[in-house]
């Protein structure tokens, strides 16, 4: 892979961030953001353990899922005091997926400020995710195709960004939103997968309190380096192009694909890995007969 740094600030005014990011769908990493707020100090898994310990929450890990359950279903329940307490004592790869704050910890909505850069942040879906010190997020874009930021606490954490001109050569499953499950992105395999080596991306990592501006549709692997968490402030699709496009991706190509996985299960999931290669070859094929 092709990997460079973003674009690193400690402050940006709104005018910059909207000229020569936001606008131009750019990454932007803003060093020590959180630390602004008035409540900083209590954002921590310490914190989060206290106000919701209780509450049980479905588990993630790094396997892919079953072909014969529904793709976003849990490998495990844990009451949250117990996930905090297994990812700080030991390394795992168990990680919360999409804890959604005003619905399971509302009060944490007045323990951060929205970043006053210009975009219209979807406040119904303020988002943590959690994940232990061998966790990670396969590759995949969003499918409601919004931009945010992404704020992350405590343990340090690796991202590698890619725009959707880089599909065809991270190997893009057809009728979904991530890539061939074997690829490794830590090490990854240039024999097997040769198309890899000519993505161009970025790699960024995040520290306690830093803010990552992700465009929207931009692919993104997650990988913690240390227990930690972190909050995602989405802002929706406003360009009747992209509305569209989330339409099409959030109603037609999720349920189709829900349907065929139903149906067909691990037949259907072989068959579009396949696919994915095959596309990604030609793909290869085609970038290499242009001499680039």
């Amino acid at each position: 892979m092709i990997l460079e740094k973003v674009d690193v600030v400690n402050d940006i005014s709104k005018e910059d961030f909207q000229k020569n990011y936001f606008k131009k769908q750019k990454p932007l990493l803003i060093k020590n953001f959180a630390s602004r707020w008035d409540a900083y100090d209590q954002w921590n898994l310490a914190y989060i353990r206290e106000k919701a310990g209780d509450q049980e929450v479905p588990l993630y890990d790094n396997k892919p899922a079953d072909a014969a359950k529904s793709s976003d279903a849990p490998v495990t329940h844990m009451k949250m005091k117990e996930y905090i307490d297994t990812i700080k004592s030991k390394p795992s790869d168990l990680r919360i997926f999409f804890y959604i704050i005003t619905d399971r910890l509302p009060e944490l909505l007045k323990n951060f400020t929205y970043p006053d850069l210009g975009m219209k942040f979807f406040k119904r879906l303020p988002t943590l995710f959690f994940g232990g010190s061998e966790a990670h997020v396969l590759m995949h874009y969003d499918v409601d195709l919004g931009d945010f930021m992404h704020i992350h606490f405590e343990g340090k954490k690796r991202i590698l960004l890619f725009d959707q001109k880089q599909s065809a050569f991270l190997y893009k499953v057809p009728l979904s939103v991530h890539t061939i499950y074997d690829v490794d992105y830590e090490n990854p395999d240039y024999e097997k997968f040769p198309a890899l080596q000519y993505a161009k991306g970025y790699e960024i990592f995040m520290e306690h309190g830093d803010a990552l501006f992700i465009p929207g549709a931009f692919w993104h692997f997650n990988r913690y380096l240390e227990p930690g968490f972190s909050l995602s402030l989405r802002a929706l699709p406003n360009k009747p192009n992209v509305f569209a496009n989330m339409l099409y991706h959030v109603f037609i190509m999720r349920y189709t694909d829900k349907l065929m996985r139903k149906l067909f299960k691990a037949k259907w999931v072989n068959y579009k890995q396949k696919w994915a290669y095959k596309k990604s070859s030609e793909a290869l094929e085609k970038h290499l007969g242009k001499g680039n």
